[in-house]
Parts: structure tokens; sequence; C-alpha cells
């Protein structure tokens, strides 16, 4: 029976900045930062422990267009792994790795195949004999909404088709819509596999045939939680075998503690201490939001505490752990909330406020500067409309908690 095996990985954004962790520790900072390269390692590692026939990077193999040196010459040492296990390597860029960006251009190894800006089709014949169409095509540049599947056409003869694109599922409003595709278009070019990119949420689409996107291999901010990795594809004649391959040397994670029970400082700060023992993993660090939920202690000094030096305290103790759990944000609160209601009541001016609150419609004028930044536009992506909403509560909650003062 024909069989091959290999992996699928995408959304790698190698030397990514990881903005906005700039005061952490610098020992802490340095292990962050190095994760992208970290999770390349452990795919690489993974790739060469279980002698697949080939690998698939299905783009944003970089981070952004100028392609860093250092991630240019990190990416190559790891290929050159894999070529010394007659590993090839077939990438297609993405929307962050452009083809159009302006970068010092290093050479890759032999083995690595990279996919041009119009749709090709790539041969590979396994050492066993089996015969591999592989299809795909890289960005010209950042913005490509135009439908590209329907330039995918089956060539045969072939054992396999895999197709590999860098886009964004009909239904999902959570990415940017590039190169829109919805599932059944794929189920119709009638391909063995479809190795997709550019959905950072490990997502299968599809069965038969198998239609996935991998996530990204690391975890680069607080909407990204969990274990990151690629997928180890097993495929033949009758079945897929999908095993997933853990990458990520840094996790991102979200824990909720309710504290009633708790009545000062002191309980907190355990129940704070189990929650961050639990959550560690060896070898591995977690940045964490901690969200404290009924807060409420019997003396106003501690509440003091609660507000100004919890965080201080529990982070004294991660700064020498290689296993750190940084807490990264933390949200306190009280077992008796500021209630909308209750405001009205007391003073016409909050009636007032609520009421032009409900009325602002200029959210994207008033951040706008953000994405007209030099950097900022670079890796700042749009908020869907549920994360306008958010930041419009949390903005709201934090005004009344001041005003309130």
């Amino acid at each position: 029976m024909k069989q091959i095996s290999f992996i699928h990985a995408a959304d790698l954004h190698l030397d990514s900045p990881m903005v906005g962790l700039k005061h952490l520790p610098a020992n802490i900072l340095s292990k962050v930062r190095e994760s992208t390269f970290g999770a390349l390692e452990r795919l690489t590692a993974a790739a060469i422990e279980r002698n697949v026939d080939f690998v698939i990077i299905a783009g944003d193999l970089y981070d952004g267009e100028d392609r860093s040196l250092r991630a240019q010459s990190r990416f190559r040492n790891e290929m050159k792994k894999l070529l010394q296990h007659n590993i090839p390597v077939y990438v297609i860029h993405g929307n962050h790795d452009h083809l159009n960006g302006s970068w010092v251009h290093l050479d890759m190894p032999e083995n690595v195949h990279v996919f041009g800006s119009e749709l090709e089709m790539k041969i590979l014949e396994t050492k066993r004999g089996e015969t591999i169409h592989l299809y795909g095509f890289s960005y010209l540049q950042r913005h490509v909404f135009d439908k590209r599947i329907d330039d995918y056409q089956k060539i045969d003869p072939a054992d396999f088709h895999i197709g590999i694109l860098h886009g964004n599922e009909g239904g999902s409003t959570d990415h940017d819509n590039y190169a829109p595709f919805s599932i059944k278009d794929l189920h119709d070019k009638q391909f063995d596999y479809w190795a997709l990119g550019h959905i950072h949420k490990r997502t299968i689409l599809s069965e038969n045939p198998p239609i996935i996107y991998p996530g990204n291999t690391q975890g680069r901010n607080k909407k990204e939680l969990g274990i990151k990795g690629c997928y180890h594809v097993t495929l033949n004649e009758i079945e897929t075998k999908k095993e997933f391959v853990e990458t990520s040397n840094v996790i991102w994670d979200e824990v909720s503690i309710d504290t009633a029970e708790a009545h000062n400082f002191q309980e907190i700060f355990q129940v704070c201490q189990l929650t961050i023992e639990r959550l560690r993993k060896a070898g591995m660090g977690t940045l964490l939001t901690l969200n404290l939920k009924n807060v409420q202690l019997d003396h106003s000094q501690e509440q003091k505490l609660i507000d100004a030096e919890l965080l201080e305290l529990l982070l004294d103790y991660e700064i020498d752990e290689d296993s750190f759990v940084w807490i990264v944000d933390i949200n306190i609160q009280n077992k008796q909330p500021l209630d909308r209601k209750l405001l009205m009541n007391e003073a016409d001016f909050y009636t007032e406020l609520f009421a032009t609150i409900d009325e602002f419609q200029n959210l994207e004028t008033a951040i706008a500067p953000l994405y007209e930044h030099q950097i900022g536009r670079r890796y700042l992506e749009r908020l869907t409309v549920d994360e306008q909403k958010e930041l419009m509560q949390k903005a709201e909650k934090l005004l009344i908690g001041l005003l309130y003062q």
C-alpha cells in the first residue's frame, strides 16, 4: 500500500518581537523572544525523529516583510539539519512575509522549495517510489483578497495530491479575509490533503479529505492561548492519521480564581500561589492572565494591598524560575461590582455618561493613531467587532472605577 508521512506546520512568525512585553525581566524576556526559534527547533527535531518524507510550511514563515537576517539564518541552519536526513521542505509565503518585502536575501539549502506568486505544482518522489504533487503559491503583496482557490487544478498522474494554501475560510471573522475559500471549494478539487495556514487556532475543517489549520507553532499574545504546534500526518489510500506535535516553548494561559472564601490578604496570596504551581510546566514558561473574582476583604488596608502589591509579590517568586509562570495581566473583580442602574439612581451625571458611552461611534477614529504609527501599523491587526465591544466595556469599567473613587 502506498503511504506518505509529513509534517504540516504554518505561521512560524520567526523573530516575532512579542510586542508589549518589554517590562519582563531580562532573563524571561530573552526566553520569550527566543520562543519562535525554539518552536522551529522542535519542529525540525520532530521531522527527523519521525523520519518523514517531507515538511510543509503553509505561510508566514517570517513575522515581517523585512525577514530579519537573524530569522533567515536560524531557519537556514534548521533546514541544513533536514538536508542531512534528505528531508525536503515546501514553503509558501503569506501576508506577513510576502514576496514584495524588502530584505537582505540569504540563500537556502537545496532541500528548501519555495512556491512563487503564481500557482505552481511541484513534484516529489519519495524514497519508496510514491509520487506526490504539491500545489501552492506565495503572496506577492501583503493584501491578497482574490479567490485564488479557483487556480488550483488537479494534475494527474500522481499517487497523492496536496494543496497548500494560506487563506481564510469564508465562515471565519477572526482574521483578515485573505485568499478566501469555502470548504466546498476545497472538496471540489478532489485533493487528498489541504495544508492550510493563516488561522492561528488549530482547526480541522474536514476529515475527508483532511482540511487542516495546524495553528501557529508559538503563541505570541494573550489571544493565542495554550500549547501550540504542528501535525505529523500519515496518509495512505485508505485513511489519514494525524498526530499533534507540541512545539511551543512558552505558552499563554488565562485562569479565573473565585476568592469568595478568602477573608484576608494572606489567604488570597496563598490561593494565587497554589494556582501558579498547578499551572507550572517543567521546562516551559507560562505568561498568565489572572482573573480574581469576588474579592472582598475585611479591612480597607488589606484591599489596598490587593490593588497595589499582590502582583509584585507573586512575581518576586518567578524572576529566577526557568519554568516560570509570569503574570502579564491581573484583573480584580470586587464582590459587589458597580452597577449601572444603581449609579444612575445615585446621580443624573451617570445617566448622561452612560448615554454618551452607548452612543459613541468613533472607536476606530480614537485608536487610529496606533495604526498610523510606524511600528504599530506593522504589528497590529484590525480589531474584530467583538474585540471592539470588549475594549469599550473595559474602558467603561476603568472610567467608572476612577470616578467612583
